[in-house]
């Protein structure tokens, strides 16, 4: 390979690998009232604030825009989150948008019919008293419309959601490309890192989830 050839492919290279970036902090005064205000945090959660991590992640929208979303994990897996979302960048696995559930008072059926992608709230787990793995910012809920909760009888609360009850890839849509199959590139990173999902759960579906 020629000289400027060779130059051309490393700029290009470099150029293509740095259009993914994220940025890991600790909570600052502005984020925490946000979640306090947001009603995604509060006293007597089962994890403090100085346990969590806000992330700054980019990511591709469903119009193929590169977009900067954020989301707040625990400290303990902040950067597998971001190498994770690195990995799905880069395979182009699109994500609808990435607000903090705050944004939506903490309303996980808001966030959801949003199609929101957000993982650390305050919260029951769904059917439970006991705290959710997002009360402790390790679990992921990704596309929930194109990856809805499917309850053990069957029903699926979200309309928007009732199309996607078949699990295949039908077209070539973004929309299409977020639905996660077991068998998907998207689906297996997740695993890789050592995440669970729950579209492998017996009971209930929750194709949107994974937790740590």
């Amino acid at each position: 390979m020629k000289k400027s050839l060779l130059l051309t492919f490393v700029f290009s290279f470099t150029v293509l690998f740095a259009e993914y970036s994220s940025n890991i902090s600790k909570i600052t005064p502005e984020i925490k009232k946000r979640m306090i205000k947001g009603n995604s945090w509060r006293k007597g959660c089962p994890v403090s604030l100085k346990d969590l991590r806000y992330l700054k992640i980019t990511h591709i929208d469903f119009n193929g825009k590169r977009r900067m979303g954020e989301i707040i994990v625990h400290k303990d897996v902040s950067q597998e989150v971001a190498e994770i979302f690195n990995s799905l960048y880069k395979i182009g696995y699109p994500v609808r948008k990435m607000k903090l559930v705050s944004d939506y008072k903490g309303n996980d059926w808001q966030s959801i019919e949003a199609d929101n992608t957000s993982a650390f709230n305050c919260r029951s787990a769904t059917g439970s008293k006991n705290w959710s793995k997002h009360s402790y910012g390790k679990a992921i809920d990704i596309n929930p419309i194109e990856n809805p909760y499917i309850a053990r009888s069957g029903r699926i609360s979200h309309k928007a959601s009732l199309k996607y009850r078949k699990r295949v890839h039908k077209n070539s849509t973004n929309s299409d490309k977020a639905v996660l199959l077991k068998t998907d590139k998207a689906t297996k990173i997740f695993k890789k890192h050592g995440w669970i999902w729950g579209g492998d759960w017996a009971a209930v579906k929750d194709y949107q989830h994974f937790s740590k």
